[in-house]
């Protein structure tokens, strides 16, 4: 194993400095991955523009991270070995004893590490990940194709899950990017009927190829009145954090039907309180996920052959695929690659 390896930090905010430190040795707990991929998610921007300058060392962001077991800390359980193939996503484990880990609900542990965040993610060559946190990863999957999965894949298919709908209902997804070509996906193979919402018409083929089965142009027409006229959607899926776009589709919530938020965002929703009690309408916030639910959408993505389009550049770019990523012209996700193999099962 090397000595020193070569990562991106943070060293002022909004700016990425490729750096070369000692290579750890794992703790309790931990183990020590070698990365062969690591996508760059929408939520990157807000933590590399808004990194605390007097972290030392700088922090390392990323937080979709699939790599090999180099080394193991002490009190790691027998099912994580060397040489294993594992991720990490946003949630760096949970910790068993706040309440809500107390209910099982994992998710919104309130002291586990936000990866690239509270401790240092995927934009390097090796990182340390708690082995709680750690998500085994399915042969099917290349590494390059996996990482997105861990963030942007996990966080649609627990919406969709989370959304009430059933087989044969009406579904829109808001927003076709790095989370909506991955919704689109899921829930044409989930077996509801697909609309996908968007701005212009450069994304209609796009949107059609990935699952939906009716595009809906926010700069022509009315969406909100469009899915009313469609007989109303079960469940809106908001992959944006706009609140007046999202808003705008409120019209055609069905009854009964749940609004479910991925995009976060600090400003004021505005909604009309009477739209939600007459027709028994709600709204729901999802999160990402477990590291077992990862598993459950890593596993659902190989049995039904969803895969999300990437583009790819080395680390030593992270910087340029950074501004790449927050320029919006990608599709639809993008991946940094350590070394040449980084695609290899």
């Amino acid at each position: 194993m090397k000595t020193t390896y070569r990562a991106m930090q943070i060293t002022q905010p909004g700016t990425l400095e490729l750096v070369e430190r000692k290579t750890p040795t794992p703790g309790n707990d931990e183990v020590l991955i070698e990365v062969e991929a690591c996508g760059i998610c929408g939520a990157d921007a807000s933590d590399i523009d808004n990194a605390d300058p007097s972290l030392q060392p700088p922090r390392v962001p990323g937080h979709e991270v699939i790599g090999r077991i180099v080394a193991i800390g002490a009190h790691v359980h027998s099912r994580w070995q060397l040489g294993q193939r594992v991720g990490i996503g946003r949630l760096g484990s949970h910790c068993h004893e706040c309440t809500q880990c107390r209910q099982g609900q994992f998710q919104l542990c309130e002291n586990q590490p936000f990866v690239g965040v509270s401790c240092d993610g995927g934009y390097a060559e090796m990182m340390l990940a708690r082995a709680s946190g750690l998500v085994s990863i399915p042969e099917e999957l290349d590494s390059v194709e996996a990482a997105p999965i861990l963030c942007a894949g996990i966080a649609t298919f627990n919406a969709l899950k989370k959304s009430g709908a059933e087989a044969g209902d009406l579904v829109a997804i808001l927003g076709i990017g790095g989370l909506g070509h991955m919704a689109l996906q899921y829930a044409r193979r989930m077996g509801f009927k697909v609309v996908a919402v968007g701005r212009g018409q450069d994304i209609v083929e796009d949107a059609l190829k990935l699952g939906a089965h009716l595009y809906i142009d926010t700069q022509s027409e009315d969406a909100g009145n469009r899915l009313r006229s469609l007989g109303g959607a079960q469940a809106i899926i908001t992959t944006i954090g706009n609140p007046e776009a999202v808003a705008a589709l409120m019209p055609g919530l069905a009854p009964r039907g749940r609004l479910v938020l991925l995009g976060a965002d600090k400003s004021p929703f505005p909604m009309t309180a009477g739209h939600l009690v007459v027709g028994e309408r709600s709204v729901l916030g999802s999160i990402t996920g477990t590291s077992y639910d990862n598993e459950k959408a890593l596993g659902f993505s190989v049995l039904t052959d969803v895969r999300p389009w990437v583009e790819t550049m080395p680390l030593e770019n992270a910087f340029d695929a950074y501004l790449k990523m927050k320029s919006g012209d990608v599709k639809f996700r993008m991946v940094l690659t350590m070394k040449d193999k980084a695609n290899a099962p």
